[in-house]
């Protein structure tokens, strides 16, 4: 069963069209089966915990590279081998239980008790239009559970580097617990006859899930687990990367707190806009299945972190940043976030704002150009209208590009110094980068073919006013000519070039940048790049003999 079939009345496989777009749904959404079907759902589930356990393992038992087979090994001593180690290190103790469990109960109670703002969703057509309401209280519950856990740290009663010294347990509850919540969710749609869009195919609707919201009282699954479970596991983690830091050599390097920092303000503006996606897509359409369920509680957190994990496995020389280079770094972070706050902010405040249910909350921080007043808009046939202002109007995704950014960056904490016959220490930092660049890349193409069917004429229009999904290339050449009169850059290579070629290559870099005004801006970098794995010290001399007579 592949991509390109279509799901039938009352769940028959059938072949698409070619080049058909129709659909049985009125908002845009596609009636084809995604991630090919049953089979390919199916390579998901086993695939993603034989994933995380092989990662985990490369980067505890073989010092951040690819486990592989030693010399005379076959492949099933080898697999024997690491499944060996999940037993050994990844065992899912009484004590990984109760520290996953207690979390899970307590993160739970502060949902449904803590201080919060009630909203309602977005109106649902198989249940007569009704709106469900959610009540938000991740915010106050984000800081809750940071203050109960510095308590119990500094009382150790429960130090927070138990979380990094029983990782592969934890995580391996996590998979576990996964699992077990998918079938608990799907068997309890089935016998409480809540089941809603299914395909007739058990394994794919498994995966995909088979109720769009389930809840018990006041508390929303499918809710709970965007937010609280992956990203407030995600920051606990690092945080225990620093306290075990602290622990072991009386300091915390910057590139972890650099880190801690990062994750802290992605966990925060997750919280403080928890009332912002209840009329997402996620929660509209996406049923609460096994690809939800288990990503949420295991995948997220447990593969995002490891960078972190990287840091706490490896003495802090092995990651060491320039100071300069760091703090710079920082600044653009800083101002990557601010981008996606905002747009974020001027999204969602537009979205609950034309649906007369924007809440202002007073939450920390209050980025600037959060929200914009009487916004360019292109009126859509369905009623809805189509933002072409702030952030909307230069790009169709400025949300994305700066959570390319923070993926990015996350890898790039770790350093460059190489192994022996690897351009990089581990590869397991990047996964994070290289899986959320498939994913956004996969979910933008979803939502332009979503929004094409749905929209129709206006979508062109909407396309014709914004052209660019990622980078506006137009106002780029635009602000260039403008602007930029001359653009000169230079480099200049140590002459000591003989002694310097080792783990990194120095050089000088002169920027100077001339403005249609006259003015002048020049930048001067003295660093160092990590080439002894691209050029070879022969090269190196060559080239800085070239430099010198040039």
């Amino acid at each position: 069963m592949g991509a390109s079939q279509r799901r039938g009345p009352r769940g028959v496989e059938q072949p698409a069209a070619s080049g058909s777009t129709s659909t049985n749904f009125t908002d845009g959404a596609s009636d084809e089966f995604e991630f090919g079907g049953s089979l390919g759902a199916m390579g998901v589930m086993l695939g993603s915990p034989l994933i995380m356990w092989y990662m985990w393992i490369g980067a505890t038992y073989y010092d951040g590279a690819f486990p592989w087979p030693a010399a005379g090994q076959s492949w099933t001593d080898f697999a024997l081998h690491l499944a060996h180690l999940v037993y050994e290190g990844g065992y899912p103790t009484a004590k990984a239980w109760a520290i996953y469990w207690v979390f899970f109960v307590a993160e739970a109670l502060m949902y449904c008790y803590m201080p919060g703002v009630s909203s309602h969703g977005r109106p649902l057509r198989h249940e007569g239009g009704r709106r469900l309401p959610y009540y938000c209280s991740a915010y106050c519950s984000f800081y809750a559970t940071l203050a109960i856990a510095a308590v119990l740290h500094v009382t150790g009663l429960f130090p927070l580097y138990t979380l990094i010294d029983e990782f592969g347990s934890i995580m391996t509850v996590a998979i576990l617990f996964g699992f077990i919540n998918s079938v608990i969710v799907y068997v309890q749609a089935l016998v409480r006859g809540r089941t809603h869009r299914l395909s007739g195919y058990p394994v794919y609707d498994f995966f995909m899930g088979a109720e769009l919201n389930p809840r018990i009282g006041i508390l929303d699954f499918k809710m709970f687990y965007e937010v609280r479970i992956p990203w407030f596991i995600l920051f606990l983690i690092t945080c225990s990367v620093a306290t075990r830091q602290y622990e072991t050599y009386g300091y915390v390097a910057p590139e972890v707190i650099f880190l801690a920092v990062a994750h802290y303000l992605y966990a925060n503006a997750c919280a403080k806009a928890e009332q912002m996606i209840i009329t997402s897509w996620d929660m509209y359409f996406e049923k609460l299945g096994w690809m939800l369920t288990f990503w949420n509680m295991a995948g997220v957190p447990f593969t995002y972190c490891h960078c972190a994990l990287y840091m706490a496995k490896n003495h802090p020389s092995e990651y060491r940043w320039n100071p300069i280079a760091l703090s710079a770094l920082g600044v653009v972070y800083l101002f990557m976030y601010w981008m996606w706050d905002s747009a974020n902010g001027q999204k969602n405040a537009f979205r609950h704002k034309e649906k007369g249910q924007l809440i202002k909350r007073n939450t920390f921080p209050q980025v600037p150009w959060q929200a914009i007043e009487n916004p360019k808009t292109i009126k859509t046939d369905v009623g809805d209208h189509l933002l072409i202002d702030g952030w909307f109007g230069i790009i169709r995704k400025p949300n994305y590009v700066p959570d390319m950014f923070f993926s990015f960056t996350w890898g790039l904490l770790t350093g460059f110094k190489t192994m022996a016959n690897e351009y990089f220490r581990s590869p397991f930092p990047w996964f994070y980068f290289v899986f959320f660049m498939i994913m956004i890349i996969h979910r933008t193409r979803r939502d332009i073919d979503r929004c094409r069917r749905k929209y129709g004429e206006a979508w062109k229009q909407y396309e014709k006013a914004v052209p660019y999904i990622f980078i506006p290339i137009d106002r780029i050449n635009r602000y260039d000519q403008r602007y930029i009169r001359s653009l000169h850059i230079s480099s200049k290579v140590p002459s000591n070039i003989n002694n310097s070629v080792g783990w990194f290559f120095p050089i000088d870099l002169s920027l100077q940048l001339t403005g249609n005004m006259g003015s002048t801006l020049q930048i001067v970098i003295i660093g160092s790049f990590p080439v002894n794995r691209l050029i070879s010290k022969d090269q190196a001399i060559k080239m800085n003999m070239l430099t010198q007579h040039s």
